[in-house]
């Protein structure tokens, strides 16, 4: 198991699952969808829990891939370190998402690490036994290739991204995509992002200044509210053309 992070005595804790909650919080996660409930079965009693402090690390990029992971509660943070020291965020996991599997399947070390950005707790299966469930299962063989593309073409567009969109227009777009898959809707039209500038320039390898000064000329605009580690999207379609102009030039 990777180390984890112990400021205080509450930083982690090892929690036994009933192999029915387990259960149910696997047949609703993608990659063991349309399992047997034998197989489903069988992977609850292998699986763990274990709850994680807010801030508190999962396991670190380099270190090695001994285990898969399910989000069951609160949201947990994949990055990956660049050159000189600086961070790079790549997305965001929620219950229902599973990750680490890239490891796990080569078994060379992580490429990525994992921070808990709220208390969570995490569904872990050893990637002994993750491996042996693979060969005897082929809808989960299915669902990993499909997973696996997934991460592929996500990694793909950030890529593209920063090669061929300036500053603005990456910055719209992602904010666009964080808000699809994390905002809460809340009013017509309007989604509401938990994220710091700070957070969101991480994402882009942009600094806070370049993201503040965009959202601060949007927000003048009417396009975007910004509060305390949140940002609001009140005008969505004038952020995609802000993107079209872009990639249409």
């Amino acid at each position: 198991m990777p180390p984890v992070d112990r400021e205080d005595e509450s930083a982690s804790e090892t929690v036994l699952a009933g192999s029915l909650a387990t259960q149910t919080l696997l047949k609703r996660n993608y990659l063991f969808r349309g399992l047997t409930e034998v197989a489903l079965q069988r992977l609850a009693a292998l699986a763990t829990r274990r709850t994680y402090a807010k801030g508190a690390v999962i396991f670190s990029q380099g270190d090695p891939g001994d285990a898969l992971y399910g989000v069951a509660s609160g949201r947990i943070r994949i990055s990956a370190t660049a050159a000189r020291g600086r961070e790079v965020f790549l997305n965001i996991m929620e219950p229902g998402d599973t990750f680490g599997e890239i490891a796990v399947m080569d078994g060379l070390p992580r490429t990525a690490g994992a921070r808990a950005t709220e208390r969570s707790t995490l569904i872990i299966i050893s990637r002994s036994d993750f491996l042996q469930l693979l060969a005897a299962e082929p809808p989960l063989a299915i669902h990993l290739l499909k997973l696996l593309c997934e991460r592929l073409r996500w990694t793909s567009e950030l890529v593209e991204e920063s090669a061929f969109l300036g500053g603005p227009a990456r910055l719209a777009k992602r904010l666009l995509i964080l808000a699809s898959l994390h905002g809460r809707a809340t009013g017509i039209g309007q989604l509401e992002l938990r994220i710091s500038q700070a957070e969101l320039a991480r994402f882009l390898g942009l600094t806070r200044q370049v993201v503040n000064h965009h959202l601060s000329e949007w927000r003048r605009r009417g396009w975007v509210d910004l509060g305390r580690s949140q940002i609001v999207i009140r005008n969505a379609e004038a952020l995609r053309r802000a993107i079209n102009d872009v990639e249409e030039s």
